[in-house]
Formats: C-alpha cells, structure tokens, sequence
C-alpha cells in the first residue's frame, strides 16, 4: 500500500512538472510577443496593411498595428509618445524637430501621387487639368466646369454649365500638404492668400476625413472634384485627370511618371524633400514620397531590433509589393542611403 502510494505521489510530481514546463513555456511565448504601435498617414495606409500583414506572416511574434488617422495625428502622437513611429506625407519641420523632446528619423518608404478626382454626370472623358485650372478652382474662382479655362484644355469635351462643387480634407493631412505644396508652387496667388501646409483655410468647398472620406464625398457628390492618393481612384473605380506638367505636358499619374518625378531629386542626408512641380516631360507633376517617422532611441530592445529588421525588409522584399497597389517603388540610389542610415536608430 504504502509502495502504491509512493509510486501514485511521483507520478502526480511528474505531471505537475509537466504542467509547470508546459505553462511557463506558454508564459515565454507571451512574454516574446512584440506589439509595434504606429499612426499616420492615410496616402500610404494599402500598403503599409500589406507591409505589416506579410511581415507578420514571417514573423508570427511580432504584430504591427497601424491607425490610418492623418499625417498630422501621426506626427503629434509620435512626439507625444504614445506610438512607437509615425507616418507622415510631409517631412517634420525644423520647429518641430527642434520642440521634439527626442530625435526623431525619416525613413522615405514609397513614391505615390496625388490626383484630381472628379463626378461630371455624363462626362466620360479623361479631363486635362493646367496648374491654373487647379488653382482656380480651389480658391473658388473657376466657379463652373464650362469655365474657358478647362474647356479650352479639353477640346471635343462637353463641359456642363454646373457649378464645381470642392471637396477638400477636414483633419491635418499630408495628402493636403503635397497638394497645397505644388499649388503654392505653380500659383503665386494660391501661395500668398493659402499657402502650404498639412490644414489650411480653404476658401472653399467641403470637408471629409482621409482619403477615404473625400473618395466617398466626391463619388456621392455629382459636379464635385477633390484630391487623393491614387490608389484610392483606383480601388474607387474613381476618373481623375492628366496634370499639366513643368514642360508644358499633361500627364497621367501612374508608375512610370511618378517615378519620373523623382529622378532629378536631391535628397539631402535627412531625407526631407519635396518632388511636387519637378523638371521632365515625362514626371508627374503631384507627386511625394511618404515617411516613416522613427525615434533616434528606442529604450525597448525588442522594438529597436524588431523596428531596424522591419525598414531592412521593407527596403529589399517590401519593395517588390508596391507596384501592385499603385505605387513606385524607391529609386535604388535611396534603398542604399536608406539601409546605411538603419544602424543610426539604437
């Protein structure tokens, strides 16, 4: 009896240590898991969910959740810690680089454009657009599409006699900033009574939030016109118009022309620059890259390692997934740049 009694202790002690191995092996993989946090722009948001699905997929322990909120809520929650990198179509300023509490990086990730999208009832023909015809209808002055200033670059295209409805973003956007930037750019009047910037004071139209939302206003909204990042006129199934270029070309946004934009950049050691209204017959003239926006120090190991190994992965096979959704990927010149300025994050 006692023999039996012994021998039933040792096994229940074997089984409990196997629940004990079991459970703290199931603690360990817990404790392994690591959750990024990001915030940002909406204008990269299809393929930064493709970027970081994938990146899951080979690499199950690690979960990158991004919030497509605006470039300006990335910025902000990045400087007010609450994520652990932002996203941003427009670069930080020197002021709020110098009032961050901490350094912060500029990781370019894509090329993208922004687009004229519009809603002509029985207008079916791709419409050409001249700076003075964008700048005249965001300032409120071109009133109607029969104005002569788009009928003239549209010959053989009926033009109805209705008014231009103006959609334009409502929250702090880096679609806005890319936008405002090449009107500032192409239209003194446009630069001294609205200027540049992620939110300005529109002197016209309706507000929507993200690129989503003016997609959704202008589809719904006949006579209207507003702006987003390509990809969405195209998951939209949405017109948008050629831009007449520096040399005097209309041109359509798509890969090659967005890529165009950006063969005679300078780009300087930080990253920051602005490709809208470039030289080039061929370059679209709306067109930017978008950041990521990193912590120069990173306290948590993890993150850092995880952080630095994700941007190395998305500089090489994140690449090769961005022309699918209308992207350009970056010029080789910057993958290079890029990848010597990893090890800078610690």
């Amino acid at each position: 009896m006692k023999q039996t009694c012994v021998a039933g202790a040792v096994a229940f002690a074997l089984i409990m240590a196997g629940c004990n191995s079991a459970s703290n092996s199931a603690n360990a993989k817990l404790e392994n898991k690591i959750r990024i946090n990001g915030a940002g722009a909406t204008f990269p948001n299809p393929i930064y969910a493709k970027w970081f699905d994938e990146y899951h997929k080979l690499h199950p322990h690690v979960e990158i959740n991004y919030q497509s909120q605006g470039s300006g809520a990335g910025i902000r929650q990045l400087l007010a810690g609450t994520v652990d990198f932002g996203a941003s179509d427009m670069p930080m300023t020197d002021q709020q680089l110098s009032q961050a509490k901490f350094a912060v990086l500029h990781f370019p990730t894509v090329l993208g454009a922004v687009v004229a999208t519009y809603n002509i009832p029985g207008v079916t023909q791709e419409l050409n657009f001249t700076s003075g015809a964008l700048a005249g209808i965001m300032l409120g002055k071109i009133k109607k599409w029969n104005d002569k200033e788009l009928t003239r670059s549209n010959p053989g295209v009926t033009m109805p006699a209705n008014d231009i409805v103006v959609v334009h973003r409502s929250e702090g956007s880096g679609t806005t900033f890319v936008w405002t930037d090449y009107l500032s750019k192409v239209s003194p009047e446009w630069k001294s009574k609205v200027g540049t910037g992620a939110s300005v004071s529109w002197p016209a139209g309706l507000g929507a939030k993200g690129n989503e939302g003016v997609s959704g206003l202008v589809k719904q909204t006949p006579y209207s016109i507003g702006y987003v990042e390509l990809v969405y006129a195209i998951q939209n199934q949405m017109p948008f118009g050629k831009v007449r270029n520096a040399s005097g070309a209309f041109v359509k946004a798509d890969l090659t022309s967005v890529t165009a934009a950006a063969a005679s950049a300078k780009v300087p050691e930080d990253f920051r620059v602005s490709i809208t209204n470039p030289p080039g017959k061929e370059a679209y003239p709306i067109a930017s890259f978008t950041w990521l926006l990193i912590p120069e120090k990173i306290p948590d190991a993890d993150k850092e390692n995880t952080l630095k190994d994700f941007l190395k992965w998305m500089l090489v096979d994140g690449q090769k997934m961005t022309q699918a959704l209308s992207y350009a990927p970056l010029p080789s010149e910057m993958v290079a740049k890029e990848t010597a300025a990893i090890p800078k994050i610690q």
